[in-house]
């Protein structure tokens, strides 16, 4: 695993502003292996109308294009800003081994954005959150999970 470097930040940082001139949100972020940037994202929510195009998840969609896989093990993130609860959780089920990161979350809520809300939210039990939500036909659903439980050849992710 590499240490931190500055160029690649650096480059993080040079997308997010880029992409606040060209119209997206303040957010820009790499993907190293072997010391090299394997791929690039900006924040693209507003220009394609996708609440998920996060700068760390286009770049995550990106790298495992390029390495044709989803495990991105080995694989370091340099990101403009400390990811949100979405691109972190991205970010852990990607397997990336390293995540840097430049702005806080209370440098984005400071700008609007909801990063802590979202926190507050997932640590919340279930009948206090905001949105209502409410477990419903657990037997039914339990069948896919017993099928995948027994398939012989999965691929675990």
């Amino acid at each position: 695993m590499g240490v931190f470097n500055k160029k690649f930040m650096k480059k993080a940082i040079g997308l997010s502003i880029i992409n606040v001139a060209q119209g997206g949100g303040p957010f820009g972020a790499v993907i190293v292996k072997n010391g090299k940037i394997i791929a690039e994202g900006v924040n693209k929510v507003t220009k394609k109308n996708d609440p998920t195009a996060h700068a760390e998840i286009t770049a995550i969609r990106d790298a495992s294009k390029k390495l044709k896989t989803f495990d991105l093990k080995g694989c370091e993130i340099y990101t403009s800003c400390e990811p949100c609860p979405m691109c972190l959780s991205a970010i852990y089920w990607a397997n990336i081994s390293k995540i840097y990161f430049a702005n806080t979350k209370k440098d984005a809520a400071k700008i609007g954005f909801r990063d802590d809300h979202i926190y507050r939210e997932l640590a919340a039990a279930l009948h206090k959150r905001k949105i209502p939500t409410k477990q419903a036909l657990h037997e039914e659903a339990l069948k896919a999970f017993e099928l995948w439980e027994y398939k012989e050849d999965k691929v675990s992710y």
